[in-house]
């Protein structure tokens, strides 16, 4: 081209850059992949099931409880993320050098801190049906399916339990299920429908006071062996709540829930909620449901029921002695997902009458709108968050592939592993109970002081060989075993009273050696 010459057919600015910008668009599009490809997927979920399966298997072969130090993982891995994408294989190899020793076991079995928490293969195979589907199902029109198998999976429990029918969907009134994430959720839940429920009706009777005054004199009741996220629900949900205490056996009775009551009344305050709770994580004691419900009616206070650890065991007739006075709760929630094989999260809870969840947190904005509201629950209503996953699929695959007959084996084993060690520590003169054995746990201590006890605990972890965690109740300072993991045998509680009994042996010789 000579100098002098005008090229007519070259393009603008403008358009050359909208050109260069479709060119590379296409040259992604074409010849770059930025997601793992499904063939690669397989191999890459393929390793990790396998990886998973031995780990699980061979748990019991780990130092339960890590050695790491607070910040032990931050030099073990770059700065930040990469720039380029990495292989599966070298990610696969990190498990074990960066997670691994910073992991506390706790589906060892000889991990006894806490209560368990609940762990299964099919769970994990449902887990990961979830993850594929990832829907958001906080409308029914989100996707049917996560909606319409919560209320059905949510009524298969109830009957296995032999809730009242009032409580189920299936019953055609007002009741039915859903799957929180934690019983500390479902507290809260349940407090603020029980506020709104009180708040209404106070309105009624004196329009004359606003709502401000109202929730100045709510006062909800539990005891004080309750769980701390029961006062919890109390600081978010802004009212008083008053710890109530138990009787000798660690139970919180219908007497003291009523005197507690009739002083608040004449104090001018206005009962409104109360927590029994079936299966105190001190000490798995029990409340008095029957009294305790009854009073509350008597009152028209809202009553929750907490059995976040012992109610799976209500799934075995035996145990459901406990449940007595059911009838009389407004709510009810346990967590499968600490006893009944169903991995983290999925905590179940039945309302008599949801509107007044559904009241208490209904705001509807267009976008959320569909044509089938009111022909099927919007969880969405039911819960704290707005977004929720398909919690539904892990209890369908763990009920339809262990089935009644198993789980109730489960819970069963659990329960005589903990006698067994409770047994254990009756025969050793240097050991008392600190309660009775209830369920899965067995609360023990070395006769003597606290102090010494507080030592003994220390010697147990620091050993690593298994993992407890201590309670206190009116002052008395106590270890606790919990049974947790489903790969129990007899023989771990063998091992685990003789890492004990090692541990006082050292302890009585460094006090001995004091002495002298």
């Amino acid at each position: 081209m000579s100098k002098g010459s005008t090229n007519t057919n070259m393009p603008l600015p403008s358009e050359s850059k909208a050109k260069a910008k479709t060119l590379v668009v296409d040259k992604l599009d074409s010849s770059v992949s930025i997601d793992m490809e499904a063939p690669e997927f397989k191999d890459f979920a393929k390793s990790m099931v396998d990886y998973i399966a031995d780990y699980l298997e061979n748990v019991r072969d780990r130092r339960v409880l890590p050695e790491v130090k607070p910040g032990y993982l931050q030099p073990l891995i770059p700065d930040a993320a990469p720039e380029k994408p990495e292989n599966w294989q070298d990610v696969m190899k990190d498990i074990e050098r960066v997670i691994m020793p910073g992991v506390t076991h706790w589906h060892s079995p000889k991990f006894h801190a806490y209560f368990p928490t609940a762990n299964s293969y099919p769970a994990i195979v449902a887990d990961m049906l979830s993850g594929a589907i990832a829907c958001i199902g906080f409308t029914w029109i989100a996707s049917p399916a996560c909606t319409e198998l919560e209320v059905v999976m949510l009524d298969w429990l109830g009957k296995m339990l032999d809730l009242p029918a009032e409580f189920l969907a299936c019953s055609g009134g007002k009741g039915g299920g859903v799957i929180q994430g934690t019983a500390s959720e479902s507290t809260l839940v349940a407090l603020l429908g029980a506020k709104a429920k009180k708040i209404q009706q106070v309105k009624k009777e004196h329009p004359e006071w606003d709502e401000h005054t109202i929730i100045g004199k709510l006062v909800g009741y539990s005891s004080a062996q309750a769980h701390s996220s029961v006062e919890r629900a109390g600081l978010l949900g802004g009212v008083k709540l008053r710890s109530v205490p138990a009787d000798e056996h660690n139970r919180l009775r219908g007497d003291a829930l009523e005197q507690a009551i009739k002083e608040d009344l004449a104090a001018g305050l206005i009962p409104f909620y109360a927590v029994v709770t079936l299966g105190t994580t001190n000490s798995c004691a029990f409340d008095r449901l029957d009294e305790c419900g009854a009073v509350a009616n008597k009152y028209n206070v809202w009553v929750h029921v907490d059995a976040a650890y012992a109610g799976s065991a209500f799934i075995c007739p035996e145990y459901r002695h406990h449940m007595k006075g059911i009838e009389t709760a407004d709510s009810f929630n346990f967590n499968p997902h600490k006893w009944m094989l169903v991995n983290f999260d999925c905590s179940a809870m039945w309302l008599k009458d949801p509107s007044w969840v559904v009241n208490a947190f209904n705001v509807d904005p267009l976008y959320l709108k569909h044509d089938m509201q009111g022909s099927a629950p919007d969880y969405r209503h039911w819960q704290i968050p707005l977004g929720r996953r398909f919690r539904a699929l892990k209890l369908w695959f763990v009920l339809r592939l262990y089935g009644v007959e198993n789980l109730q084996a489960h819970i069963r084993r659990h329960c005589g592993f903990a006698k067994q060690f409770g047994d254990l520590c009756q025969q050793d003169k240097r050991f008392e109970l600190a309660a009775e054995v209830s369920m899965g746990l067995v609360c023990f201590r070395l006769k003597g002081s606290n102090e010494r006890n507080e030592a003994l605990l220390k010697r147990i972890n620091g050993r690593g060989n298994i993992h407890m965690v201590p309670a206190k109740i009116r002052d008395v300072y106590f270890l606790r075993m919990a049974v947790c993991s489903r790969f129990t045998r007899s023989e771990d509680m063998e091992y685990s009273w003789k890492e004990v009994s090692a541990a006082a042996d050292d302890l009585e010789q460094s006090e001995a050696a004091e002495k002298q």
